[in-house]
């Protein structure tokens, strides 16, 4: 176990090498500059050194070696473009947690529900709880995020005269709506995902020998269904907590919401690297440590699998 993690680590680490190397190149391919969309009546004089202080007036290869090596030796993410003298590392550190904050709760709420709406739908498979379970997964899964939070502040912020916030933050009442929303999103694939799992392994034949033991019900579900059910989802789960901050661009653009996705997308607006490349880099070590926790909770929970790809 600890070589495979140890090769895995390796190859992470490689993987983010690559991300950071086509991300670079990749924005600098891109017409504009940081200046193109703020400043076009600027002198002469007053752009160049401006792009002499970031260092933009370099060949673009001494360019990525200058940010290579501050990334590699003091995990200097440099500073922002847009916000002078704002480093990239603070802003991550400081609006992550905003994008945290209604995100995982969203997560958390909407995983257990999945699972459990998924477990009813697959025990009372054609019946009315199946039908509603379903309905919803399919509503969730087709339903536009930005068309269900337009409805929600519609309902809670106009025709419920203020009930709930439209947007803002600052209050618990502000988390609602967001949280309420993601979670929704979580609850549909959730669902979709356990429901196939489920009915799938009660077909599998160490199912059926349990039943003609006379084990009951609930003992045949969480002994020996549960665990092979929920496989699929802990799939997801991983790309889930990346998709909380990933995957809330547009939920904290409606509802105006300081996260790490808001500065994202405006980043991008603005033509400022190095806040891409600092978000890039965050997102791209999340993504693949929560892969590496998810190979090493695959091997424990389901002991068939082996790091060298056998069996006991």
């Amino acid at each position: 176990m600890v070589k495979y993690i140890l090769k895995r680590t390796a190859w992470a680490f490689v993987t983010l090498l690559a991300v950071v190397t086509v991300t670079f190149f990749l924005m600098r391919s891109i017409p504009g500059d940081p200046l193109a969309g703020m400043a076009r009546a600027l002198p002469e004089e007053t752009r160049n050194a401006f792009m002499a202080k970031y260092g933009l007036d370099k060949p673009l290869f001494d360019q990525y070696i200058i940010y290579m090596k501050g990334l590699l030796t003091e995990f200097d993410l440099g500073e922002s473009l847009r916000y002078a003298g704002r480093p990239v590392l603070k802003t991550i550190t400081e609006t992550s947690p905003v994008s945290g904050s209604f995100g995982i709760p969203a997560l958390i709420i909407g995983t257990l529900t999945g699972i459990i709406l998924g477990i009813v739908a697959a025990l009372k498979k054609n019946k009315w709880p199946d039908y509603v379970v379903m309905f919803l997964a399919i509503l969730g899964t087709t339903l536009p995020v930005f068309v269900l939070i337009s409805i929600s502040q519609w309902i809670f912020g106009v025709k419920l005269n203020g009930l709930l916030p439209p947007s803002g933050w600052g209050t618990p009442k502000h988390m609602i709506l967001p949280i309420a929303v993601s979670a929704f999103g979580s609850v549909a694939t959730y669902a979709r995902y356990v429901k196939a799992s489920m009915l799938d392994t009660l077909d599998q034949d160490y199912v059926l020998t349990a039943k003609a033991k006379g084990l009951s019900q609930f003992q045949i579900i969480t002994r020996h269904v549960l665990r092979n059910s929920l496989m699929p989802a802990i799939t997801i789960f991983a790309g889930s907590v990346v998709g909380v901050f990933t995957g809330a661009f547009v939920t904290e653009r409606m509802f105006a919401i300081p996260g790490i996705g808001f500065y994202y997308i405006s980043s991008i607006n603005n033509y400022d690297y190095t806040m891409i490349l600092g978000t890039t880099v965050f997102y791209a070590v999340l993504f693949v440590v929560m892969q590496l926790i998810l190979d090493i909770v695959y091997t424990l929970i389901d002991p068939r699998i082996r790091v060298g790809g056998g069996k006991k």
